[in-house]
């Protein structure tokens, strides 16, 4: 499969070795191929593959061709230069992304990027700060595409849409391998979701590329100073199966894991008491101090954690995590982390700011 798609690629260099990499958790399988021959456009030798039949081909393709010119307008905008070698290349075929698709199965191949040193599993005070800044400079970069790049097929509304109709279904129970009740506590938290939609005019917001997936594995930082380990700067990022073209907010929910004082790396749980700690609340200062938010995208931070569990666990879940892992995070979304939600008190990050 990566041979056939590199041999229609058409790039010359032959395919010395080919290595798994997948992380094992999603049904993404991801590979790094070793190149032989000169011209190495990867400048190492290697390129990585990601093969999916996660979701649709089409939007899969529409995500990496947003991806590819996001990463061009950061590499040929002079104030933005600093982030052009942020984000992986996607390979070019007559000079538009290429994406391999066979009817059933499709793939991509992005430059091999460098990777820098990792956060470490729990972060320090000032790291939480550095890191609310970096993103915050981060989003700003990107905040200048909002209205240069085409508009995306899918939408988080037309995903909660789609859910919702999934959900009406008689069959709705056996096809999410949940009980009727927890059925019940998905449509009502869905249809209540869009409501706060259209009641805040989401619509009008601005959309910028957000890449949602923020765990300590798929970026890396380069730390300024060998005897400060608070100050860093990010230096690369992989991994794009959640990228979309929506709110900076949405960001904001896994920043809050990497912030936590437990931690992001083992904690394999998407509960929201990550969103209250004064440790976030650091991170969300240190980031309006550079790139201020409204009162209005904060008090929409729940909304999109909410959106996360609806859409990546309940609605796309068996497409994305292993069968195992799905059943665990559908059924803790619809008994426990819905109804958390529903009664925390989220007026601190407001006043925390000050709005």
């Amino acid at each position: 499969m990566v041979r056939a798609a590199w041999a229609d690629l058409g790039d010359p260099r032959p395919i010395v070795e080919v290595h798994e990499i997948s992380a094992n958790v999603s049904t993404n399988r991801v590979y790094r191929v070793v190149l032989g021959g000169a011209g190495n456009s990867a400048g190492n030798g290697t390129v990585v593959c990601k093969v999916s039949s996660y979701g649709s081909y089409f939007l899969f393709a529409e995500d990496h061709d947003r991806l590819h010119r996001c990463a061009r307008m950061l590499a040929t905008n002079p104030e933005t230069k600093r982030w052009a070698p942020f984000l992986a290349n996607v390979l070019e075929r007559d000079g538009r992304p290429f994406t391999w698709y066979d009817g059933s199965i499709w793939a991509v191949f992005y430059e091999d990027v460098p990777r820098a040193e990792s956060l470490p599993r729990v972060l320090s005070l000032s790291q939480v700060e550095n890191l609310g800044r970096e993103m915050a400079e981060f989003h700003a970069a990107c905040q200048p595409m909002a209205r240069q790049m085409p508009p995306t097929s899918n939408s988080v509304k037309g995903d909660l849409i789609h859910l919702l109709d999934l959900l009406e279904s008689p069959f709705a129970s056996r096809n999410f391998n949940l009980n009727p009740e927890d059925i019940g506590i998905l449509h009502r938290d869905t249809h209540q979701l869009l409501l706060q939609f259209e009641a805040c005019h989401y619509d009008e917001w601005l959309r910028i590329p957000v890449l949602i997936d923020w765990n300590l594995g798929n970026f890396s930082v380069v730390f300024n100073n060998a005897d400060d380990a608070g100050s860093f700067r990010l230096f690369s990022r992989w991994d794009y199966d959640w990228f979309r073209l929506e709110s900076r907010v949405f960001d904001f929910y896994f920043l809050s894991r990497v912030s936590s004082s437990t931690g992001d790396r083992t904690m394999f749980t998407y509960s929201p008491h990550t969103l209250l700690e004064p440790r976030f609340i650091a991170f969300l200062r240190a980031y309006h101090d550079v790139n201020p938010l409204t009162a209005e995208e904060v008090r929409f931070i729940p909304l999109a954690y909410r959106f996360f569990l609806l859409n990546y666990v309940i609605r796309e879940g068996a497409r994305f995590f292993r069968d195992d892992l799905c059943r665990q995070f559908r059924e803790e979304v619809a008994r426990r982390y819905l109804r958390q939600v529903a009664t925390l008190d989220f007026s601190p990050l407001v006043d925390a700011l000050h709005l």
